[in-house]
């Protein structure tokens, strides 16, 4: 995902109530998206509030998928100017398998 521009006065907010990081954590396989929000090294929940409903104007995550978890990270480093993306996903792994001889019951009941 590509990250977009933090928006001036989030920025300016943040850097007031000296938020360093701003990471935002979408999610999603179930053809629904969320948003986990983090700030580094205070938290302030009603900034996070703002941060969620622009979040969700400037990104177009639905959370649509075949039901395997999947989601995207994007960390604004205010203190260095950086933005820093990474995806993640699950995937079905095979586990140990058998081959044994086919066994027909004698009885109906078995």
């Amino acid at each position: 995902m590509k990250a977009e521009p933090l928006k001036k006065s989030i920025h300016d907010k943040a850097k007031e109530l000296g938020i360093e990081n701003i990471i935002l954590r979408f999610s999603g396989g179930s053809d629904e998206g969320y948003l986990d929000i983090d700030m580094e090294p205070t938290y302030n929940q009603e900034f996070a509030n703002e941060i969620e409903e622009w979040a969700w104007d400037v990104y177009d995550y639905s959370g649509a998928g075949e039901g395997s978890d999947y989601g995207d990270n994007i960390e604004y480093h205010l203190k260095t100017g950086r933005v820093l993306t990474s995806e993640w996903f699950t995937s079905r792994q095979e586990g140990d398998s058998e081959n044994d001889i086919l066994e027909v019951a004698e009885n109906e009941e078995e």
